[in-house]
């Protein structure tokens, strides 16, 4: 099973995109039980392994093609997402879920790209980079944090994007519920 994360998809009036044709994109790309997830671009699949290779560009393509504009598709792994979801630093230290959120980076980054990180960007918002996750404690929101997509974009030269924890285990509960099928 796998898990497509879509950035910018229906944010703000912007990049409206219809979970129905999202699920069309996906099932024309040659994926098999495609479900999606809230209308921010979340989609769960089954694929063998040379339909997934490629499948962010062919999905963005596609996206571009039909409405105009790009987005960046970042993909997981059930497995992938479980261990996101048993690493998550904050949670083991006993912050509250709701000011948790994680961005998932297309890419790994350098170690040295990571070390030039400020962690005195957005007080008191905090982060921590492991793997190709950013894990995020953001205790006044989302919206109000210097800790965006774009800053962790250029710093670590990868794209991104960010989910809150409660979407986050949603996705696994339910990425772990379609395996079994």
């Amino acid at each position: 099973m796998y898990l497509a994360l879509l950035r910018g998809i229906n944010v703000g009036g912007k990049n409206k995109l219809a979970m129905k044709d999202l699920q069309a994109m996906f099932v024309g790309a040659g994926c098999e039980g495609v479900q999606t997830y809230i209308q921010s671009g979340n989609v769960i699949f089954k694929a063998e392994p040379e339909v997934v290779e490629g499948l962010p560009d062919r999905i963005k393509a596609e996206i571009a093609r039909q409405l105009g504009y790009h987005t960046p598709v970042v993909l997981r792994t059930t497995g992938q997402l479980r261990a996101v979801v048993a690493s998550n630093p904050f949670l083991k230290a006993g912050v509250a879920e709701e000011i948790l959120h994680v961005l998932f980076l297309a890419d790994r980054p350098t170690p040295q790209s990571v070390a030039a990180l400020d962690p005195d960007r957005s007080p008191p918002d905090t982060f921590s980079v492991q793997g190709q996750e950013v894990y995020l404690q953001l205790p006044n929101g989302a919206g109000r944090t210097k800790l965006t997509n774009a800053y962790f974009d250029s710093k670590l030269g990868t794209i991104s994007t960010q989910r809150n924890w409660r979407t986050v285990t949603t996705l696994l509960v339910l990425l772990e519920e379609k395996g079994k099928l």
